[in-house]
């Protein structure tokens, strides 16, 4: 089985469609294509784009004999397969909404991965749900009483023949894309053809990452989540690109597969911090020495805080093998505007601004650290997308000075429509005006938007803005044998006044260990912070995440405030 090929003389027209499906006509065109890899980085599936396009019709043509019609919505597992590509895909030509959902991995057990299904599919108002055919029974129960025409494997749908395609109009609905629901249940993203096709010529015209004939993106990120069904997946075909895609669990387990891809000549991939700080803690395991980075050009960041400890860290890891720390992209964006809003120059590398914490948190002012001051750094997320536009707000709306820590608002072509059916949660972000509050702080620094954190996780104490991920990363720093995202920092309200709490994942019995790291932590956050943070242990693995892997500390809050992280009634694993 040979992949598709880069094709370095062909001619890119990427960015000049206007849906999807055009741009899969256009891409079929050419020899290149999506190669799948499975679980043990082999490849199993080859997917030139044209064979994509043939096969997504035949798909196409049994959705629509199973009794869809135009605009209704399809539930689909998003795992990293030709079965989704091609249903996706089919869903495109047939003029109905696919709705990715995540695969079972984070929810910790099948009952409340039914239930999470099983609740965004009544969210989204599915008309028929599909799951390869580990998971099919799994669907067919959380669609269980909703009046589906159909539910399971793709394989149940009737035999019919090719589909011819139903034209899509710029303003039709793309698809659905659920938020990760770091501070609350996931709403529906409502993604048009429009805002998509803007958000990638945006990504990847000359004024983005300049993507051209020679590239290669490699990709192990889910394509539930926007990073990965964006950036990687629908940016690298509009562009007609090759592809190789590995599913996240085999990066999980063995992050040198993900580096070995880009060692082939892989010129595009993107990961989240803690993708790079996997990768450099098993440096050794992934063979640097033996791998030619050389040709990665484009290392984007993003889909959480940026911490630049961890990306120095890969850097170094790796140099050896050709990687090239100038490749590091700094990325900013949200569902919401269908993926990014802002990318750092191309060869730039990581560029980072150190604040005077005081500043920071009494006046909201990132004023340079100075001398013995106490600083905090943040990487530069780089500049506006064309045809896009960020401010930097303060409480009464006012646009607020270069430096000054306020709520980020964002507008242009990609904003989503809405959040599908709920008026009151898209009133609540997006203004008459067509201004989008993102939810996030920061603030500018030349024409660079510096990310500071999210403003419902900020504890507030006594006049101080303390950012939770300050208290988090400080912990598993300067503690032994914490880990990145090991500790869960939020504020609870109580009768008695307001609490900082910290939840800590601890791996031993011991109770002369447990008190040890309980005294560590509080000891260590009360020197480096002036807080007198609450130490809570939890269990190895408690710590609720997001579909897309990100801590959840809304979710964290409730469990505590629940009483699961009661000492007394903690089973500590090993």
């Amino acid at each position: 089985m040979t992949p598709t090929p880069t094709a370095p003389d062909r001619t890119v027209t990427g960015g000049e469609t206007s849906t999807l499906s055009e741009a899969l006509d256009a891409a079929a065109r050419g020899p290149t294509g999506i190669n799948l890899h499975s679980p043990r980085g082999q490849l199993i599936e080859v997917l030139p784009y044209a064979a994509l396009r043939e096969q997504a019709l035949a798909v196409a043509g049994r959705l629509r004999a199973a009794g869809l019609g135009k605009g209704d919505r399809v539930g689909l597992a998003a795992e990293s397969s030709g079965d989704f590509l091609r249903a996706f895909f089919a869903c495109q030509y047939a003029g109905l909404v696919p709705v990715p959902t995540p695969l079972p991995a984070p929810f910790g057990g099948k009952e409340v991965y039914v239930e999470h299904i099983r609740r965004m599919l009544i969210s989204a108002d599915v008309r028929a749900a599909f799951a390869p055919p580990e998971l099919a029974a799994w669907f067919a129960e959380a669609g269980e009483g909703l009046a589906l025409v159909a539910a399971g494997s793709l394989d149940s749908l009737p035999d019919a023949g090719a589909l011819e395609p139903v034209p899509a109009a710029a303003d039709d609905l793309c698809y659905l894309q659920y938020s990760s629901g770091s501070t609350r249940f996931p709403v529906g993203v409502a993604v048009t053809q429009r805002a998509l096709m803007a958000n990638i010529a945006a990504i990847g015209g000359p004024e983005g990452l300049a993507v051209g004939p020679a590239d290669r993106a490699v990709s192990w990120l889910p394509l539930y989540h926007d990073m990965g069904l964006v950036g990687m997946l629908l940016t690298g075909l509009t562009f007609q690109v090759s592809i190789d895609l590995l599913p996240t669990t085999a990066f999980v387990r063995r992050p040198g597969l993900w580096l070995d891809l880009l060692g082939r000549g892989g010129t595009i991939s993107y990961a989240p911090t803690f993708g790079y700080d996997l990768a450099a803690r098993r440096a050794g395991a992934a063979g640097g020495q033996t791998l030619d980075l050389s040709s990665w050009r484009i290392a984007g960041v993003g889909g959480d805080m940026i911490r630049p400890g961890p990306l120095r860290a890969f850097a170094e890891a790796y140099g050896e093998a050709g990687f090239d720390q100038r490749a590091f992209v700094a990325s900013y964006g949200m569902a919401e505007a269908t993926l990014a809003l802002s990318l750092s120059p191309i060869g730039q590398g990581l560029k980072t601004d150190g604040a005077d914490v005081a500043e920071l948190e009494r006046q909201g002012l990132a004023a340079p650290a100075k001398g013995e001051s106490r600083a905090r750094e943040f990487a530069l997320c780089g500049k506006v997308l064309p045809g896009h536009r960020l401010e930097v707000r303060g409480e009464t709306g006012e646009v607020l000075p270069a430096r000054r820590v306020g709520r980020i608002f964002a507008a242009g072509p990609s904003l989503m429509r809405a959040y599908f059916n709920a008026p009151e949660e898209t009133s609540q972000v997006l203004g008459a005006d067509g201004w989008l509050d993102t939810g996030d702080l920061g603030y500018f620094l030349g024409e660079e938007i510096v990310i500071t954190g999210r403003a419902k996780d900020l504890i507030i104490v006594n006049g101080r803005n303390v950012w939770p991920q300050d208290l988090e990363w400080t912990a598993e720093r300067q503690i032994e044998g914490l880990r990145s995202g090991d500790v869960a920092a939020f504020q609870v309200t109580e009768a008695a006044g307001e609490r900082v709490i910290a939840l800590v994942q601890c791996r031993t019995r011991e109770p002369e260990r447990r008190q040890a790291l309980k005294d560590a932590a509080a000891g260590v956050l009360r020197v480096t912070h002036g807080l007198d943070v609450e130490v809570v242990l939890a269990p190895p693995h408690s710590l609720p995440q997001t579909s897309s892997g990100k801590l959840s500390r809304s979710r964290a809050r409730s469990l505590y405030l629940s009483g699961a992280f009661e000492e007394a009634a903690q089973p500590v694993g090993a």
